[in-house]
């Protein structure tokens, strides 16, 4: 692992991509502590970071597009897959180069608390500051597991960078989109009959098995069905409350006001070993196939 995870940050920096990455995160984040904390003159960094929170949803596409999707392209993976080195510390190696080159300019802003305490006459907790900065890294860090995952699927690091700023996307403004759907037990049901259709649409793009993925389709939706006649007070408001759980970026909301929230520190630590997790069966498969 550990020399997966050094050429892969050797090779980040050696593409520009690593520098252009770093070099834009400090721009952004700068430019917006400059305008809400030096000259609006607010004293918690938490407003500059959720200034800066979407950006993320932009950048981290163009950092992971290229970790697995390259390799895939240039057929560098058959090399991979034939070194005496696990799958698994291969996928590791590639994430932790990622979380190093996105920890490089988190690191810098932790000077900025120093910055308004030196200069500025806050009487506000430096804690709160840094826990919002706790925050901030663990919601890019599950950000670049679901980058590497998408990159891990695909040739094109065009296609995994747009598929990974959809995603985000989604995830981002999921808290709103739900807002506006009814919560009555129709609209849910309609809800995951769509899920379905898209989670079998996903499967047959993976694994092209058509059998399969019909008949993910038709179980699933005959199930959907069947519960749903049994027990139809189950489903009100029941959508919302199921995909409410993609809503990662409210999760920042309570390290912003600096409370170290555990179960929101679980919730990022357990979608990270998620998408890594996935991306290792993603690459075992096809090293098999």
């Amino acid at each position: 692992m550990n020399a997966v995870f050094k050429k892969e940050l050797k090779s980040c920096f050696n593409s520009m991509i690593g520098y252009i990455f770093v070099a834009f995160m400090i721009f952004i984040v700068s430019m917006f502590f400059s305008l809400y904390n030096l000259y609006a003159g607010s004293s918690l960094i938490r407003n500059t970071l959720s200034g800066v929170s979407f950006i993320l949803v932009i950048i981290i596409p163009i950092l992971t597009m290229r970790v697995m999707a390259e390799e895939r392209k240039q057929k560098t993976d058959q090399l991979l897959y034939t070194a005496p080195v696990k799958i698994t510390d291969v996928v590791l190696g590639k994430y932790l180069a990622m979380e190093v080159t996105f920890l490089m300019p988190v690191i810098l802003f932790c000077l900025y608390p120093f910055i308004m305490k030196i200069y500025g006459k806050t009487t506000e907790s430096m804690t709160m500051d840094f826990v919002a900065l706790v925050g901030f890294f663990l919601l890019g860090s599950l950000y670049v597991a679901i980058g590497l995952f998408l990159s891990a699927i695909t040739e094109s690091q065009v296609i995994a960078a747009v598929f990974t700023f959809g995603i985000l996307m989604i995830t981002y403004f999921i808290g709103g989109i739900l807002s506006f759907i009814p919560g009555s037990a129709i609209a849910s049901l309609i809800g995951f009959a769509i899920v379905i259709i898209a989670l079998a649409l996903i499967v047959y793009a993976m694994t092209k098995h058509i059998i399969v993925s019909v008949a993910i389709g038709i179980i699933g939706e005959a199930a959907l069905v069947i519960t749903f006649l049994v027990n139809k007070t189950m489903f009100e408001g029941l959508f919302a409350k199921v995909f409410g759980v993609l809503d990662c970026a409210s999760k920042l909301d309570n390290f912003l006001y600096g409370i170290l929230d555990l179960t929101s520190v679980v919730y990022y630590l357990s979608g990270c070993s998620f998408f890594v997790f996935l991306t290792v069966q993603a690459v075992q498969k096809r090293r098999y196939s």
